[in-house]
């Protein structure tokens, strides 16, 4: 199983779309600065994750929801995740 996952940094509030095999994994590697596209906006938090049967189905959601096309349906995923999270 694959994910493309949304995250979101509890520094400046901005999101970062990637895929992995293995979320928790990505997420402790994320927020240990070995990612170079977000080590300097740690920590970051998981918003929203989906699970799909292949590696390439995973890379094409998250070049879609990093593309133009994709952003309204990427700040709607954030949106919904964000409501159904407790306080």
């Amino acid at each position: 199983m694959f994910y493309t996952y949304i995250l979101r940094s509890r520094k400046d509030g901005r999101l970062y779309v990637g895929s992995t095999a293995d979320v928790e994994k990505r997420l402790a590697r994320h927020n240990r600065g070995l990612v170079r596209a977000t080590k300097h906006r740690r920590p970051l938090e998981l918003i929203y994750s989906e699970s799909h049967a292949t590696r390439s189905g995973a890379v094409r959601r998250e070049g879609y929801l990093k593309s133009l096309e994709g952003s309204t349906e990427k700040r709607r995923l954030v949106s919904e995740a964000l409501m159904k999270k407790p306080l």
